[in-house]
């Protein structure tokens, strides 16, 4: 992956909605659908489906059709592996570098 795809998936899953969106897929472990999704975002169904669409185009969700539902769920890991860093507690700082101190 290169730097200019690395900066679309971040652009992708940085928005409040699809990040909610992923995570809920990935808690949930099971493909849902959106009117699964739609209370706990807060916003309308055709939101959601828009939110839905974009995380599909960036290949970070697929759906299959199940009569008239579509089924999503998560299908790039590596969102959910970069979640889990995020959620992750700073342990300790960065020590400061020997160089450059300030001197000049």
């Amino acid at each position: 992956m290169d730097v200019h795809d690395k900066v679309q998936l971040l652009r992708v899953v940085a928005h409040s909605t699809r990040l909610k969106i992923i995570e809920r897929l990935a808690a949930e472990g099971e493909p849902l659908c959106v009117s699964d999704l739609e209370p706990d975002l807060g916003v309308p169904q055709p939101n959601v489906s828009q939110h839905l669409a974009v995380l599909r185009k960036a290949g970070v969700v697929d759906f299959y059709v199940d009569g008239r539902l579509r089924c999503y769920f998560l299908k790039d890991s590596r969102v959910v592996r970069l979640l889990d860093l995020l959620d992750e507690e700073v342990e300790e700082a960065s020590p400061e570098p020997t160089c450059c101190t300030g001197k000049g």
